[in-house]
């Protein structure tokens, strides 16, 4: 059996070969040299800030991409782009529009490139983007315990009335939970794979959404189908809480996205939608615990798996510096060090971004970690 494992081998590492030289020679290539270039851009991030657009945008395809131009409403405006020049396959940049927008209008943005190809972006309802520190990020803190620690407390208060009801009307109140579960799963899908859409196609958004999706509600059933029997009682009450946990972290995550994309309006909806959703999560927990007695220690308990589960909704501007940096190679301490030379540093956010590329021999490796000098930045509190 060995032997004939061993065999196969050669044939792995013919095919892992042949990949290697297409990917690496690009015959393909040669077959039509003077085919137009295929560009994508893509629109990660849209920070309104006073009289101004910060956009954020990565590029893809078979050539760099130059931005030749910018277009908000329909009229030319002057732009300046960081890095300048073209981008190369997955690059990103910044582009600073000064635009006199107006709060709760709606405004669309077209980014034209070198070879003619537009790129849109719509912001629905105008609003200033919060910053990720100080006053802006307790209120963050905030508005994630308002998502999912209030109401789901108020939820599990009905576990006294609960206890009460008959078998019938304990079954509507868990129907209705459930109801609202599956709404927001169609609903959540839908709205997710749209989004995706707007992705550069080379990450397949869509898939990873359905991967994802499939892999933790596997997890999930595996975990609670560990045992001899399916969980009852306090194990199918911490079952759920773990569950509706990692739910609302994917909540947080989508009312962050909202933020970071520029989409303030929408993010205030989805909190009110989610606070009132979340209430019936609290009927979910509290109804496997009503033919039984749990002591006070037990609700702590099912409460602080929650609340470990569901913990990360907001990651501090410093947090997202050391996640973003440790692709170019920075270890903790630099990190920390950059934050706070910049903090004290009478620079500009511009003049550091400058200082910051200056470090780099390859113009190359300073647009790869463009995305870790714009997080060391927003920890600096040079956001602006």
């Amino acid at each position: 059996m060995s032997r004939a494992l061993g065999l196969f081998a050669l044939p792995l590492a013919a095919l892992a070969l042949l990949l290697a030289v297409l990917v690496w020679f690009k015959p393909f290539e040669l077959l039509n040299p003077d085919a137009p270039p295929v560009e994508s851009l893509g629109f990660e991030s849209v920070r309104l800030e006073p009289g101004i657009f910060r956009v954020k945008v990565r590029a893809d395809g078979s050539h760099p991409v130059t931005i030749a131009q910018v277009l908000v409403d329909g009229a030319y405006r002057t732009f300046e782009q960081t890095p300048p020049g073209p981008l190369a396959r997955l690059a990103a940049a910044e582009l600073v529009i000064p635009y006199p927008w107006i709060d709760g209008e709606t405004h669309t943005i077209v980014v034209l490139t070198a070879t003619g190809a537009a790129f849109d972006h719509t912001i629905e309802v105008a609003q200033a983007t919060p910053d990720m520190f100080g006053d802006s990020a307790l209120l963050l803190v905030l508005t994630g315990l308002l998502l999912g620690l209030a109401p789901v407390s108020i939820g599990l208060m009905s576990f006294p009335a609960l206890r009460r009801l008959g078998t019938r009307q304990t079954g509507f109140v868990l129907a209705l939970t459930i109801g609202l579960l599956i709404y927001l799963l169609i609903d959540t899908l839908g709205e997710g794979l749209e989004a995706g859409e707007g992705v550069l196609a080379r990450f397949h958004a869509g898939t990873l959404l359905w991967v994802l999706a499939i892999v933790t509600a596997a997890g999930l059933i595996a975990l609670g189908r560990s045992g001899t029997k399916p969980p009852e009682g306090l194990p199918l009450a911490a079952f759920i809480a773990l569950g509706i946990g990692l739910h609302n972290l994917g909540e947080g995550l989508v009312v962050g996205a909202a933020y970071a994309s520029g989409e303030t309006a929408l993010a205030a909806f989805l909190v009110t939608g989610f606070i009132i959703h979340n209430v019936t999560e609290g009927f979910g927990i509290a109804a496997p615990l009503t033919r039984h007695r749990p002591s006070l220690a037990a609700f702590a308990g099912v409460a602080w798996l929650f609340l470990r589960s569901s913990e990360t909704l907001v990651e501090t501007p410093t947090e997202a510096a050391h996640r973003i940096c440790e692709d170019c190679g920075l270890g903790a301490d630099e990190i920390d060090g950059l934050i706070a030379n910049w903090r004290q540093s009478p620079l500009s956010r511009d003049e550091a971004l400058e200082a910051f590329r200056a470090t780099f021999d390859r113009p190359e490796d300073a647009a790869l970690c463009e995305d870790c000098a714009m997080a060391v930045l927003d920890a600096a509190g040079k956001a602006k």
